[in-house]
């Protein structure tokens, strides 16, 4: 198992960074106007990796906002991003311009032998299998459609193919500050060589310190943190000394 891995978020659209309630579009709010210089702060703070989202791509199907993550990938820290990426073309894109993964979503749940094509060519450790769930059942589109498949079978299948990060955001805690499902993320994938990464709910140090408990005894093995940041509950250089 990796080091246990604290992940800020910066999620983009129109150029701006933003954060949406339980995934809603028109629950927006806008914290900044420069990722880059978020992502600098994060990078200065102290994180060895940062969690980007292009939500217009996610929305729309297409890069859109893949300028400002590969010049977030200049700095020191890691970057991994998702939001719009279908196709070979946009992985490619962006490792070969920094970046160091990619997350796949909704691709993962419509096309899944072309995404296990992905993970042998571009390997394991570039290839992010980004798993969203409403009440246990995979969403896609940036959470705008229900897939009718479950969430660990999805983690299951990817797992059994050589998959080893998975993001698993439970859309109901996203954006809520109520903490997160870390029961759900625990029994995601059955596999011994998956590596779970919590996403969603993340509202005080506490919710940080439960998570990593949680990773000594399954396989959890980081945290993204987005709204708690943002309105200041506490500072990402807390956060990383958890």
């Amino acid at each position: 198992m990796s080091k246990f891995q604290i992940y800020p978020a910066i999620d983009l659209r129109g150029g701006k960074c933003v954060r949406l309630f339980q995934g809603d579009y028109a629950q927006e709010t806008v914290y900044g106007d420069s990722p880059y210089d978020m992502a600098k702060k994060f990078a200065d703070a102290g994180a060895e990796w940062i969690h980007m989202v292009d939500l217009d791509g996610a929305k729309d199907g297409v890069r859109i906002n893949d300028g400002a993550v590969i010049q977030a990938a200049t700095l020191p820290a890691k970057v991994q991003v998702g939001g719009g990426i279908r196709t070979r073309e946009d992985i490619e894109h962006y490792l070969t311009n920094g970046v160091s993964r990619v997350i796949i979503g909704s691709l993962a749940i419509r096309e899944p032998e072309l995404v296990v094509s992905f993970i042998e060519e571009f390997g394991p450790e570039k290839i992010v299998i980004g798993i969203d769930a409403k009440n246990g059942m995979a969403a896609t589109e940036g959470w705008i459609e229900t897939s009718g498949k479950s969430a660990k079978d999805v983690a299951n299948f990817f797992a059994s193919k050589g998959a080893k990060h998975f993001i698993y955001t439970d859309i109901a805690t996203d954006g809520t500050l109520a903490g997160p499902n870390i029961e759900a993320n625990k029994t995601l994938a059955d596999s011994e060589n998956a590596e779970i990464i919590v996403s969603g709910g993340i509202g005080s140090l506490e919710d940080i310190r439960n998570v990593k408990k949680a990773s000594e005894e399954s396989n959890i093995a980081g945290v993204i943190i987005g709204k708690a940041l943002y309105e200041n509950r506490f500072t990402l250089e807390e956060a990383l000394s958890c």
